[in-house]
């Protein structure tokens, strides 16, 4: 089980404050960018399918695999001499994010919204990069028995990131207006740049011109049909389907409740700050469950349940403004999304072969994102044609073909482990 981080490890080890710091910086810029940024279009009557389509400047996140290899092989001129090669790649991505957040700060979406696409874009390629970089840094800066604890500290500090940006950047829009709000977010980049700044010149990695591009990009998918022949298919479509219901109420999510007239600071008080921590508690009893009755149990319960609370917001839709049913949406929502998400956390990580790790991780977590964001960037077109209501009635069926996989899966895992037990003969 992965360590929970305690405020007196955090405080007493620089590291582990570094890696907070770092994670707050990595979350800060993703809700800025599609979740709170639809409520910013919502408003400004942006017709709700072109709120969709703004979001598909989160696939930069999904394709950070194409250009990844590059940070580890290419320095940034000026930079890398004085900071060395991973901390200029994050200087520079984390300036890149803080100036993406200004030019936002300063867009009109009621006057030019492809302005604030370009502007939205170049900061979600920054964002990605960022990422990237924190990763390895992550995974460079301590050994192998810490990188529980650091990747909880991680997560911890991505958390208060989205809390900021949601919850804090909401408030700050309905007091103070939208300029002030990304401007201030911006601001708060200063926690990664200085944290950046401050951790320790790692040893640099070598080159790696001996490794083609085989064994970089090709090798770790002929590895994973190796080892799964033609399952591999539906385990690609469980990966790709599992969390697809958070992506879409993802981007349709805050346009419905503006929508229905709740006012920001209601929507920042309701789903950014209660449902962050209910969002937590479903975590951890997605990784309770993981203990107790198994990974494939409990992926199913997750898939189902991930789904399924659409109902919630469907019902949300069709009732109208009602601040209990909006509770009931947010707690059903956040505490089954990240229940799931544990599972298939857990799930693909037990997809990956010691020798590929990474790149596995990498390539299934990519592939996981990219259907749920290409599609996220359609459902305004839905939602156009049949309404909130209907849209999230829809979603809800995916537990259909969610379920189905699960348990095909499982049966097939099941079936697996008796012919591996002694005395099973075919």
């Amino acid at each position: 089980m992965t360590p929970r981080p305690r405020y007196r490890d955090i405080a007493a080890d620089p590291i582990l404050a570094l890696m907070l710091a770092l994670g707050f910086s990595s979350g800060l810029p993703f809700l800025l960018i599609l979740g709170t940024q639809a409520a910013r279009l919502a408003e400004a009557k942006v017709p709700i399918e072109a709120i969709g389509l703004v979001s598909w400047v989160g696939l930069c996140y999904s394709l950070k695999f194409l250009w990844a290899p590059v940070i580890d092989e290419v320095d940034v001129p000026y930079l890398a001499k004085r900071l060395g090669r991973r901390r200029a790649w994050l200087f520079a991505a984390q300036i890149g994010v803080a100036c993406g957040l200004v030019a936002l700060g300063f867009a009109d979406p009621a006057r030019s919204l492809a302005g604030l696409i370009v502007r939205a874009a170049f900061t979600a390629f920054f964002a990605a990069t960022q990422d990237v970089v924190i990763d390895g840094w992550r995974i460079d800066s301590a050994p192998t028995e810490r990188q529980g604890i650091m990747a909880a500290t991680y997560n911890f500090g991505y958390r208060l990131g989205l809390l900021a940006a949601g919850a804090g950047a909401l408030y700050l829009a309905d007091f103070y207006g939208w300029r002030t709000a990304y401007l201030g977010m911006a601001a708060l980049m200063i926690v990664g740049i200085g944290a950046g700044l401050l951790s320790p010149r790692l040893p640099e990695r070598g080159r790696g011109t001996d490794a083609s591009f085989a064994e970089k990009f090709v090798e770790p998918l002929t590895d994973l049909w190796r080892r799964f022949g033609p399952l591999l298919a539906a385990i690609l479509a469980l990966v790709a389907l599992y969390r697809l219901p958070d992506f879409l109420s993802g981007v349709m999510a805050n346009p419905l409740y503006i929508d229905l007239g709740f006012s920001k600071s209601q929507i920042a008080t309701m789903s950014k700050v209660y449902g962050v921590w209910i969002g937590i508690a479903g975590a951890f009893a997605g990784g309770f469950a993981i203990a107790r009755i198994g990974l494939m149990p409990a992926l199913l319960i997750g898939g189902i349940a991930a789904a399924t609370s659409h109902l919630c917001l469907a019902l949300l839709a069709a009732t109208g403004k009602s601040l209990p049913l909006l509770a009931l949406s947010v707690s059903a929502e956040n505490f089954a999304g990240n229940f799931a998400g544990a599972a298939l956390i857990a799930y693909m990580s037990s997809l990956t072969s010691p020798a590929y790790a990474a790149s596995q991780y990498a390539l299934l977590s990519s592939l996981f994102a990219l259907l749920g964001k290409f599609l996220g960037g359609l459902s305004g077109f839905a939602v156009k044609e049949i309404g909130f209501a209907g849209f999230f009635a829809c979603t809800s069926t995916i537990a259909l073909p969610v379920a189905a996989l699960c348990l095909f899966l499982w049966a097939q895992q099941s079936g697996v482990a008796r012919k591996a037990e002694p005395g099973i003969v075919e």
